[in-house]
C-alpha cells in the first residue's frame, strides 16, 4: 500500500472533568514537587536482605566453611539470580511468602549444584543431602523473613508519603480502584485523577475522554472540581505537576492513535503502567508479564511496552552498541567503497539526511548513501517511493538493491536514534498520514526505530501494505527477546544476497 489519500477517521479530543471519588481518608502527604519513597531503595533492601540470607545460613553450617571462597562470590551473584525470577519488579502489594516458593527452589537449585562441585573437585566439604536441604531451608527462611521486613518497612514509608497516580478508565470498576486506593493508604498510591482514553475498538465501548486534576491543597480540602483540560499537551502538565509516577488501567489499552499518544506521553515520563483486571482482559495492544499482584481483590499486573523493564532496555542496548560497533569495523572497506561510487558518478553529496520519527515520536536525523538527489525539501519529505525514478543512476539503483546505501544508519544505531531491530522509521508526514488512516501504526513508536524488523524480513518493504506493516510491528514490540533480534538479524543478513531492496 502506498500513500494514496485515505479519508482520516473522525478523532474525538481527550476532555477533563472531576474524577468520581468517595472520602478520602487523611493522609500525611509528601510536599509538593517531591517524590514518594525511592522504588530504588526497596530493592536495594530486599536485594541486601538476600545475601544476608545466605551468609547466615553459611555461618550457621560449620560444614560449609570449606567452600567459603565459592560462597563470597555466590552470595554477590544471589540478587543476579533472583533478579531474572521476578522478585524485584514492582508490586502493589507484594508478599513475602508468596516470595518464598521461587526463592526456596534457586536456593535448592545452587546448593545441590555447589554439592556436586564440591564432590567432583574434592573441596574437602561433606555436603550430603542432609546438609544441602537445611542450607537450602535456612537460607529460604532467613530470606523470607528479611523481605517480609523490608516489605513491612516499604509499605509503611509509602502510607506517610504516597505517589501521585491516575486511575485510566471509565465506570465502576475505574470508581471501584479510586475508592480503594483513597481508602487503603498502604499501597502508596493516592490519585490524583482519572483518565478516560479511547477503549478498545474491538469491544465497541464508548471513547471519551476525561482527565481530573487534583493539587495539594485539594487533597486536603476534599474532592475538587477541577477546571476542564484538553488534549494530551493538558495531560501532561498534569503529569508533570503532580509529579505522577503510576497510572492504574481498568481495561487493556487500545490500538488507536489516541490512545497511543497517551501511552507515548506516559512512557517518556517515566510513569509505571499497571493493568487492574476489571473482567476485560482480550484485544489488549500491550502484554501482560506474569506475578501474583493485587489491589483490594482486584488482580494486578504490570503492562510492558515491549523492552519496558530497565533490564530488557539496558540488554538491547548493549546489543546494538556491540553489534554496530563491530559491523562499522568490519564494513569500513565497504563503505569507503560505496562512497567513492556515489562521489565519482552522482557528484559531491556523498550522505542523503532525512528528519525521520523515532521513539516516542521524537525526530532525528537518518543517514544514507544518496541515491536520487531530490529537486527539493517538499519532494525529500513528501514523496512515497523512488524505486523506479529514471533520474536514478546505476550506481544508486545498486545500492538501493543490495541496502547498502542503508549502511550509513550504523552511525545512527551509535548515536542510540536506531536500533539494529525494530520498526522501519518514517517521516513525518507519512506518520500522520498513516497513523489517521491504519489504527496501531502510531504504536510503533513504543519501541526504537531499527534498520531491520519483522515486518520487513517477511518481505513488506517499499510498495507493501501498511496495516500489514504496523500489525507486524507491534506484533515484534509485544513478543520482544533478544533472541528474536539475534534471529531476525540473521535473517535480513540471509536476505541480502536475494537483491531485494525498495
Amino acid at each position: 500500500m502506498t500513500t494514496e489519500s485515505v479519508p482520516a477517521p473522525h478523532t474525538r479530543s481527550l476532555t477533563v472533568t472531576p474524577a468520581a471519588v468517595r472520602h478520602p481518608v487523611p493522609l500525611r502527604l509528601r510536599p509538593l514537587g517531591r517524590r514518594g519513597p525511592v522504588p530504588h531503595a526497596r530493592t536495594a533492601g530486599l536485594a541486601a536482605a538476600d545475601v544476608l540470607a545466605l551468609l547466615l545460613a553459611v555461618a550457621l553450617l560449620p560444614p560449609l566453611a570449606p567452600l567459603a571462597p565459592v560462597l563470597v562470590p555466590l552470595a554477590l551473584l544471589q540478587p543476579a539470580l533472583h533478579a531474572c525470577r521476578g522478585l524485584y519488579r514492582p508490586r502493589l502489594a507484594p508478599s513475602a511468602l508468596a516470595e518464598l516458593p521461587t526463592a526456596a527452589g534457586i536456593a535448592l537449585l545452587q546448593w545441590l549444584i555447589l554439592a556436586e562441585a564440591a564432590r567432583l573437585y574434592g573441596s574437602g566439604a561433606a555436603l550430603g543431602p542432609r546438609e544441602v536441604f537445611l542450607a537450602a531451608a535456612l537460607q529460604a527462611g532467613f530470606c523470607c523473613a528479611g523481605r517480609a521486613l523490608v516489605h513491612r518497612a516499604a509499605r509503611r514509608s509509602a502510607a506517610r508519603r504516597p505517589r501521585a497516580a491516575l486511575v485510566a478508565g471509565q465506570g465502576p470498576v475505574a470508581r471501584q480502584v479510586t475508592a480503594a486506593l483513597q481508602g487503603r493508604p498502604e499501597y502508596g498510591l493516592l490519585p490524583v485523577g482519572r483518565i478516560r482514553v479511547p477503549a478498545d475498538t474491538a469491544t465497541g465501548t464508548e471513547t471519551t475522554g476525561t482527565v481530573p486534576v487534583v493539587t495539594a491543597r485539594h487533597r486536603q480540602e476534599g474532592p475538587p472540581v477541577p477546571p476542564a483540560l484538553m488534549g494530551p499537551q493538558e495531560i501532561e502538565r498534569a503529569v508533570t505537576r503532580e509529579d505522577v509516577r503510576d497510572v492504574l488501567f481498568t481495561r487493556p489499552p487500545g490500538a488507536d492513535p489516541e490512545t497511543a499518544a497517551v501511552l507515548g506521553l506516559l512512557a517518556r515520563h517515566g510513569c509505571r503502567l499497571w493493568l487492574v483486571d476489571g473482567g476485560a482482559t482480550t484485544g489488549n495492544l500491550w502484554c501482560r508479564t506474569p506475578g501474583h499482584d493485587q489491589l483490594w481483590g482486584f488482580s494486578v499486573q504490570p503492562l510492558r511496552d515491549g523492552p519496558h523493564r530497565p533490564a530488557g532496555r539496558a540488554v538491547k542496548r548493549v546489543l546494538d552498541t556491540l553489534l554496530a560497533a563491530l559491523a562499522l569495523v568490519f564494513a569500513a572497506p565497504v563503505l569507503a567503497v560505496c562512497a567513492l561510487a556515489v562521489r565519482l558518478t552522482d557528484g559531491p553529496g556523498v550522505i542523503f539526511r532525512q528528519e525521520r520519527v523515532g521513539l516516542h515520536g521524537r525526530p532525528f536525523t537518518l543517514l544514507k548513501f544518496r541515491t536520487l538527489c531530490p529537486v527539493d525539501e517538499h519532494e525529500s519529505a513528501t514523496r512515497w517511493n523512488v524505486a523506479y525514478d529514471r533520474r536514478m543512476s546505476a550506481t544508486g539503483n545498486l545500492l538501493r538493491r543490495t541496502s547498502l546505501d542503508e549502511l550509513p544508519q550504523l552511525w545512527n544505531v551509535l548515536k542510540g536514534d536506531m536500533s539494529l531491530v525494530g520498526p522501519r522509521p518514517e517521516r513525518p508526514y507519512f506518520v500522520a498520514k498513516f497513523s489517521h488512516a491504519h489504527p496501531g501504526y502510531q504504536a510503533r513508536h513504543r519501541m526504537p526505530v531499527g534498520i531491520t524488523g519483522l515486518a520487513q524480513i517477511h518481505g513488506l518493504r517499499g510498495d507493501t501494505s501498511i496495516e500489514e506493516r504496523a500489525r507486524f510491528d507491534n506484533h515484534y514490540i509485544d513478543t520482544w527477546t533478544p533472541w528474536r533480534d539475534v534471529c531476525i538479524l540473521a535473517r535480513t543478513a540471509a536476505s541480502l544476497f536475494r537483491l531485494g531492496g525498495s
